[in-house]
């Protein structure tokens, strides 16, 4: 049962990481379907209800397949007892993971006793009979602890050793040529050289790490370790200990003392993301470690000095988590410092070409495979696509792509992702009295007077574009994002109408014909 909550423990870190924007909810559902992939079970809910606030929990599953009842009726009779411990322990380090307080399950029928099914009911430890005994099987054992913290230090130092990634390939290789984009890099390049601490801005999945360690290896602290920590991963009760450390016997379960992040960060950078998310009593802790440059470890009383560079990130509007009374104003005042904002991909259209390009090359030699580009189509559908989850929704896609193309295609859109298809030509959108509506079919309606006028026997669509874009150029001054923005383009999708049409997008006005 200790190996299974261990295990479950470790996968609800997985899932928090893999997936920080899934509700709670969602996130739960996440662990019988890793359950499942593992072969280990088969689930199937029965009811589960909760409150994080109140710390409430109530869940009841049934299992088919269970691997160790399974084995025991393959080699011995029916048991008298239930026999799936390291389930039961699985679904408890699972759920505490993301209760933050100790859940366990119990296996009230077992297939092994002779049930049809194996069923399991969790609750808070201490909402059972015998607590104690519970919370005994789950005791963490002194000396694996400590193993687990070293093999956690090796991995980190392990990590930092081997990452040999230089300054532009650190920033998705310095991948763009648009404004914002230079901007936003060489305003962290001038930080490199300081102390200052730096807030990253930006939605999620823009590249605030990737940023953030870009800044760390062009700083003198290259040579020193670079932690990040995804603060929103944390269960609140156990964010200080994590980043500041613990001492031995600070609270139950804590066997062995161990450093915290800022420590292991000494003298190199530590990357706080989602930093938001930190409980009111590690703000303050924070900000203190930040004016003093020192700390002591949850449940300790020696003062430590610590030198650590803080890189600190967030996809919230924090001067509007401070109104809310969600965040300390003197914190956000101490972090923001050196504000950089990282643009959204949909405020730098012009690099999703390179960035393709870019993110090819990186899975073509991955999957050993030779893609030479992507269709014209696809490409259209990537430069008009919203992009919610920004580069790394890109970078998503480009993988499926080269995944499903054989060898020497070109990338078709459906192989991207279906969600850039375009609407079908039964669900198109309509104007009607000033407001847009949702159309059934093209003959539905009556024909907008506008277009009928247009539609005589001498009517030519490519003259009208070129008319009309003309006339969005000269209203612009020749500025061609203004005039995209009339037309309702993007500015690479007027540039390359341009082309077409053989006019400079820097010609003057008075030149243009």
């Amino acid at each position: 049962m200790r190996l299974g909550f261990h295990s479950g423990w470790r996968d609800a870190e997985l899932a928090r990481t893999l997936r920080p924007e899934l509700s709670t909810a969602n996130a739960f559902a996440a662990g019988p379907q890793l359950a499942m992939i593992k072969g280990m079970v088969n689930v199937k809910p029965v009811r589960m209800d909760f409150d994080l606030d109140q710390g409430s929990f109530y869940g009841e599953f049934l299992w088919e397949g269970a691997f160790e009842a399974d084995l025991h009726l393959a080699n011995k009779d029916i048991s008298d007892q239930s026999v799936c411990w390291m389930l039961t322990g699985y679904s408890s380090g699972f759920t505490t993971y993301y209760m933050g307080k100790p859940v366990l399950f119990r296996e009230v029928e077992c297939q092994a006793c002779g049930d049809k099914n194996c069923r399991i009911v969790g609750r808070p430890a201490d909402e059972w009979d015998d607590p104690e005994e519970l919370n005994r099987i789950l005791q963490h054992d002194a000396l694996a602890e400590e193993l687990l913290a070293l093999q956690e230090q090796l991995s980190e130092l392990k990590a930092n050793r081997a990452v040999h990634y230089d300054r532009d390939e650190l920033a998705v290789n310095s991948v763009g040529n648009s404004r914002r984009f230079r901007e936003a890099w060489q305003l962290l390049q001038k930080a490199a050289d300081s102390n200052v601490t730096v807030l990253l801005q930006g939605e999620t999945g823009v590249g605030k790490e990737v940023f953030a360690r870009s800044l760390h290896l062009s700083s003198p602290r290259a040579g020193r370790p670079f932690v990040a920590v995804n603060c929103a991963c944390i269960p609140p009760d156990l964010i200080e200990s994590e980043l500041f450390g613990i001492e031995r016997g600070a609270f139950t379960g804590a066997h062995t003392s161990r450093p915290g992040k800022f420590e292991r960060a000494n003298d190199g950078t530590l990357f706080l993301d989602e930093v938001v998310e930190l409980s009111p009593r590690a703000q303050a802790t924070l900000l203190r470690v930040l004016q003093e440059g020192e700390l002591e470890r949850v449940g300790g009383t020696e003062t430590r000095k610590i030198d650590v560079r803080l890189i600190a990130a967030t996809n919230e509007d924090l001067e509007v988590a401070v109104k809310q009374g969600k965040f300390r104003a003197d914190l956000f005042y101490r972090l923001n410092v050196y504000p950089v904002h990282i643009p959204a991909l949909r405020e730098r259209r012009d690099d999703i070409s390179l960035l393709v390009e870019h993110f090819l090359k990186k899975f073509q030699d991955q999957y050993q495979k030779r893609i030479p580009g992507i269709s014209d189509k696809a490409r259209q559908a990537l430069m008009e696509y919203e992009w919610p989850g920004n580069i790394r929704e890109l970078e998503n896609m480009v993988e499926r792509g080269v995944i499903l193309t054989d060898n020497n295609q070109l990338i078709s859109l459906d192989s991207l992702c279906p969600a850039l298809e375009k609407p079908a030509a039964q669900d198109i959108e309509v104007a009607q009295g000033g407001h847009l509506q949702r159309s059934t079919a093209y003959g539905s309606g009556k024909p907008d007077p506008v277009c009928e006028s247009l539609l005589s026997k001498d009517f030519e669509f490519g003259d009208f574009e070129r008319r009309l874009i003309l006339t969005a150029m000269h209203k612009a001054e020749g500025n061609v994002s203004q005039a995209a923005r009339l037309l309702g383009l993007t500015r690479a999708q007027l540039a390359y109408r341009l082309e077409k049409i053989d006019i400079r997008p820097n010609q003057k006005p008075e030149q243009i014909d």
